[in-house]
């Protein structure tokens, strides 16, 4: 007897959600909901409304890795709960 057995389809997510905590060593730190497929650039606009500060004057970095806008998170390896650093200029 041959029986062919099909194997169920694996579901792969689309989009992985991932929640940094950005800290700027003054006694805040924001969670952002975003997904991996973000850029740095868009991290920023949502950072920006929860610290009303334009999105221009905040450079993220990761010890001394400043993190160029145009980079996606997954690029930069950012995961849920990471910890990131958010300064003023």
């Amino acid at each position: 007897m041959n029986r062919c057995y099909s194997k169920p389809l694996e579901a792969k997510p689309i989009h992985q959600d991932t929640e940094p905590v950005l800290n700027d060593r003054l006694g805040k730190k924001v969670r952002v909901m975003c997904n991996e497929d973000n850029t740095t650039g868009d991290l920023k606009k949502l950072v920006v409304a929860h610290t009303s500060t334009r999105a221009e004057k905040i450079p993220i970095q990761k010890w001394c890795t400043i993190y160029n806008n145009h980079i996606t998170l997954k690029d930069y390896e950012v995961h849920d709960g990471m910890g990131l650093e958010l300064y003023y200029n």
